[in-house]
C-alpha cells in the first residue's frame, strides 16, 4: 500500500478514536484531543503541505461531526502548517522520547486550545472560568498525557 494512502486510513482511525471513544472520556469537563496530535505529526514528520492538508481535511471531519463549523479546521491548518516549518533533517526516521512528547503535547494543546478557546468564546458569547480552566489548561495537560502514552506505545 502507498505511504499516502497509509497516511490517509491512519488517520482516519486517528478521527474515529476521537470521535468514539476519546471525545467521551472527559475528566472534569477536559477532553484530549487525538486529532491535534496526529496533525502535528503529520506536519514535523512529512512537511508543511501535509500538516496544513491533513489539518484541513481532519478538522472539517471534526467540525461536521461536533457542529463548530470552521473552527476545528482553521485552527488545525495553522497548527500542521507552523509544525510543518520546524526542519527535520530526518523525517522518516523521527522517534519521539516521551518527555519530548509530553512537553511537545503540551505546548501544541496550549496553543491549539488558545486560540480554539478564544474563537469559541467570541462566537458563543461565553465569559466563564472553565473555559480557561477545563477547555484550555485542563484538555492540553489531557492531550500532553494521550501522546505520552502514544510515544510509549509506538516505541515499541
Amino acid at each position: 500500500m502507498p505511504a499516502p494512502i497509509r497516511t490517509f486510513f491512519l488517520g482516519l482511525g486517528v478521527f474515529l478514536l476521537q470521535w468514539l471513544i476519546l471525545g467521551r472520556l472527559t475528566l472534569w469537563g477536559a477532553f484530549p484531543d487525538a486529532v491535534l496530535l496526529f496533525v502535528a505529526w503529520l506536519g514535523v514528520r512529512k512537511g508543511r503541505q501535509w500538516g496544513a492538508l491533513g489539518g484541513f481535511f481532519f478538522g472539517f471531519l471534526l467540525d461536521a461531526v461536533y457542529g463548530t463549523w470552521g473552527m476545528h479546521m482553521l485552527v488545525k491548518t495553522m497548527i500542521g502548517f507552523l509544525m510543518g516549518l520546524f526542519p527535520s533533517s530526518e523525517r522518516e526516521g523521527l522517534l519521539i522520547l516521551p518527555r519530548q512528547a509530553l512537553l511537545g503535547g503540551f505546548v501544541i494543546a496550549l496553543v491549539h486550545n488558545g486560540i480554539f478557546v478564544t474563537m469559541l468564546a467570541l462566537q458563543a458569547g461565553a465569559r466563564n472560568t472553565f473555559l480557561v480552566t477545563g477547555l484550555w489548561i485542563g484538555s492540553a495537560l489531557y492531550t500532553a498525557f494521550i501522546s505520552t502514552l502514544a510515544s510509549l506505545l509506538s516505541s515499541r
